[in-house]
């Protein structure tokens, strides 16, 4: 199921997504109790303004009273002082909060992506992954730094002066919140269009960064086949979409807060207007007016506050449906099979002292698979014809023996290794290892037994070092002799700063050929049982293919080896020879055997053999 999620809006309020997010808020209680602490403290802070305003007015002004003047402006300094303090402490207090469950949660949505299937990477745009981890966290990080915890000190705020306005004086208090109807209509109204207006900027960003992150990754091809003005008119209109529901959201902004300041205004003049003539026959004073103009205009300043909070809260709740939705998808099987016992559910692993450090056996039992029936169960048929990749793939590869597979294109080669490797999981079969069902195997443990050099190799923004050693505990001599014993270290002394040499991106500061060199020592490094290599010579020159060679005779000897071969001439020596053709083993044995039944294999050879002469022709006949 590929991520659509931008294009639907969540619940306001959702008590399952807010229990999953506690969890993370719950390590960090005490920042939420201090930032409270804070807020109640402003809220209270915002009533002393007003009180000291009405004992000027009506006790120390009609009494000449200065000393009363002086002591209430120093009371307000003072309210002022604790105001910004209590301010300054929740801002950073939520902050940090914000942060720190960011940083959380961000941390085990990683953890969480680098173990679900390959097959999820292949239905889902990395761009939307990527607004995942980045957007869809920063918004849960709005909600807690000025979202809920402000929300509920603006409620504070709200009661306590709502409390003191109605004991001061209850029928100003119910002129002021005569226009209250008309902010909740504006606020709706507001809410449902920002709503509205933030789902198209979150449903915009995603495309963005799906489509930057397509054409970034594949900017040769762009460049090469001269798509930048296309490219480029692609991406206007994605950023002009993008543009016009940002400038919706300013509009409804523009628009609401404006209301709001009106509606304020019509609650003080409503305010005047009901003082008036209560103060003008002396059952009322001014001074208890002029409180009650600080005071309304200290109330709707809340009630704006939460609004926005309001949409913050759909926006995080959106945001929390989307993040715990991918939290919540199924990872890649860790081997384990659970079986019910008397006692309950108990959990079987595989032994795994079984297996040797040096050598497996390895073994394809009627092996099918389809790429698009991942919804098949394991031992069942398939609904509908599928288009299978392997039909009843069955061989097996003792320890220190070499197994090659050669085919066309499409033949199902790879996919051999995509499914040894617990990429996929084929939907009848068994595969195993030294008799051992790889699903019933860690798969930390099958992969640690593997190394693999693929034909499109793939290295980290790093040192060569930590690009060889990767996964593997050794020191540096020791990559520095898996690197000789490749050929590698030539390529190596020749980098400025040697196993310090910083790479770039995928490795892109260097060549083709001396990236396999290095993801063939990195796979040496390991020492693995069981080598896999995908037209590991593909890209190399014919003195460092040689070099590789040599190697690969020691290397080989007591380890398991399955190679793809799309050059015939470097699998001769092999045990066993795979020929497939449509997903189907149609010949096996070694290069003798399979050149002497004059099939598929033969033809094949002599095909690429006629084809490597014909380009050599002019060269042979220039010598000549």
């Amino acid at each position: 199921m590929a991520f659509q999620e931008e294009d639907v809006v969540g619940k306001v309020y959702d008590a399952r997504l807010v229990r999953r997010l506690v969890v993370y808020v719950r390590p960090y209680g005490w920042l939420v109790a201090a930032a409270l602490c804070c807020l109640m403290l402003d809220g209270l802070m915002q009533l002393v303004g007003p009180l000291m305003t009405q004992r000027v007015i009506d006790v120390a002004l009609p009494h000449h009273d200065v000393g009363l003047v002086w002591r209430s402006a120093m009371l307000l300094g003072g309210s002022l002082v604790v105001a910004f303090g209590s301010q300054y402490g929740e801002t950073i207090l939520t902050s940090l909060l914000g942060q720190r469950v960011m940083r959380d949660l961000r941390r085990d949505i990683f953890a969480h992506v680098q173990r679900l299937p390959v097959v999820f990477f292949d239905r889902n745009p990395v761009g939307r992954l990527v607004t995942r981890v980045t957007s869809d966290v920063e918004s849960l990080n709005e909600l807690f730094a000025s979202g809920v915890v402000a929300g509920l000190g603006d409620i504070f705020t709200l009661l306590a002066i709502s409390i003191l306005m109605v004991v001061t004086d209850w029928r100003l208090a119910l002129a002021s919140f005569g226009v209250i109807p008309f902010v909740y209509w504006a606020s709706h109204v507001f809410r449902a269009k920002v709503r509205d207006s933030y789902r198209d900027i979150r449903a915009k960003l995603a495309r963005i960064n799906a489509f930057l992150q397509e054409r970034i990754t594949g900017m040769r091809i762009v460049q090469l086949f001269g798509r930048e003005p296309t490219e480029a008119k692609g991406f206007d209109e994605l950023n002009r979409g993008h543009l016009q529901a940002n400038l919706d959201s300013i509009m409804y902004y523009a628009l609401y807060f404006p209301t709001i300041e009106v509606l304020t205004s019509i609650a003080l003049a409503s305010l005047i207007v009901a003082g008036a003539h209560r103060v003008e026959i002396g059952s009322l004073t001014v001074g208890t007016v002029a409180a009650f103009l600080q005071l309304v205009r200290r109330f709707f300043q809340p009630l704006q506050d939460l609004s926005d909070k309001f949409n913050t809260l759909q926006q995080a709740m959106a945001a929390s449906e989307r993040v715990f939705r991918l939290l919540d998808t199924p990872v890649a099987e860790n081997g384990e099979r659970r079986v019910e016992s008397g006692n309950g559910v108990s959990t079987l692993h595989s032994p795994l002292s079984t297996l040797p450090s040096r050598g497996v056996t390895v073994e394809f039992r009627d092996v099918w698979f389809a790429y698009d029936l991942g919804h098949i169960a394991r031992g069942g048929g398939p609904a509908a014809s599928p288009e299978w990749v392997l039909k009843g793939v069955s061989f097996k590869v003792e320890p220190g023996r070499t197994l090659a597979l050669v085919g066309h294109t499409g033949a199902g080669k790879t996919t051999i290794i995509n499914l040894l490797l617990r990429f996929y999981d084929p939907q009848r079969g068994t595969i195993l290892v030294d008799g051992v069902d790889i699903r019933d195997m860690p798969v930390s443990a099958l992969r640690a037994l593997i190394g693999y050099v693929q034909q499109d190799i793939f290295l980290f923004a790093g040192d060569v070092l930590t690009n060889i050693r990767l996964s593997s505990p050794i020191g540096e001599d020791d990559v520095a002799v898996a690197a000789t014993r490749v050929g590698a270290d030539r390529i190596i002394r020749r980098l400025p700063h040697g196993y310090a040499q910083e790479l770039g991106e995928r490795g892109a500061s260097i060549s083709v050929g001396e990236r396999q060199l290095l993801s063939f020592a990195r796979a040496i490094a390991a020492d693995p049982a069981l080598l896999v290599l995908d037209e590991a010579t593909s890209a190399v020159d014919s003195e460092i293919e040689a070099e590789i060679q040599r190697a690969l005779e020691v290397l080989m000897r007591d380890r398991t080896t399955i190679a793809i071969a799309h050059r015939l001439s470097t699998i001769v020596d092999a045990d066993e020879i795979l020929v497939l053709h449509r997903g189907q083993v149609r010949e096996r044995g070694t290069h003798r055997e399979l050149m002497a039944k004059r099939g598929l294999y033969e033809r094949l050879y002599r095909l690429q053999a006629g084809a490597v002469r014909e380009a050599l022709r002019p060269a042979l006949e220039a010598g000549a």
